[in-house]
């Protein structure tokens, strides 16, 4: 569950990567391709930037609040707007779509219906092996705020290849919501 991110020099990535290769032979280390990856990330509902967020999206917005510190004595910039974002609330948010029929695979671009209009598409998708069902993210938008209960409400479906299929939509990822395993 615990993963690390190596920052070092080009010159030494040869070295590291064998050397890592190695150690891992103890514990049965394997090699995990692309999709594997994608499949755990959409799972766990961690955002791709560029994909499932850009700089015009607010870390409220993406669900990213836990990484604001505003309770720094020091202040920075885009504080008073973030503050005044949360007393306001939300009106879009990033949302966790979960196709309720195992089989199709959504792999991002798919529309997303809410009561037969399109309301958005998916940004990423994948199909997670954990909850055996394919999952995607996208922006839920509405003038009225957003919460839980707009999303429990149901609704949603997604199309994949001309049919549609039911789809829950969440806050949360669907694997590990409470982030217990990866603080364990």
């Amino acid at each position: 569950e615990l993963g690390w991110e190596l920052y070092i020099p080009t010159e030494f990535s040869f070295y590291v990567y064998d050397l890592i290769v190695a150690a891992g032979e103890k514990i049965a280390l394997q090699h995990a391709g692309f999709h594997a990856m994608e499949s755990l990330r959409v799972e766990k509902a961690y955002r791709a930037w560029g994909t499932d967020i850009v700089d015009q999206d607010t870390p409220l917005e993406a669900g990213l609040d836990f990484a604001v510190a505003f309770d720094k004595t020091s202040d920075f910039i885009g504080k008073e707007a973030l503050l005044r974002q949360r007393s306001q609330g939300l009106r879009k948010k990033l949302a966790v779509f979960t196709v309720d029929d195992p089989t199709p695979l959504l792999l991002g671009d798919e529309p997303i219906f809410h009561d037969g209009v399109v309301v958005g598409r998916i940004t990423s998708g994948a199909y997670g092996h954990t909850i055996g069902r394919s999952m995607g993210l996208d922006w839920i938008e509405s003038e009225v705020g957003i919460d839980t209960a707009i999303l429990e409400a149901g609704g949603y479906e997604i199309e994949v290849a001309t049919e549609r299929f039911t789809a829950t939509a969440s806050l949360y990822p669907q694997y590990d919501p409470k982030v217990e395993r990866v603080r364990a």
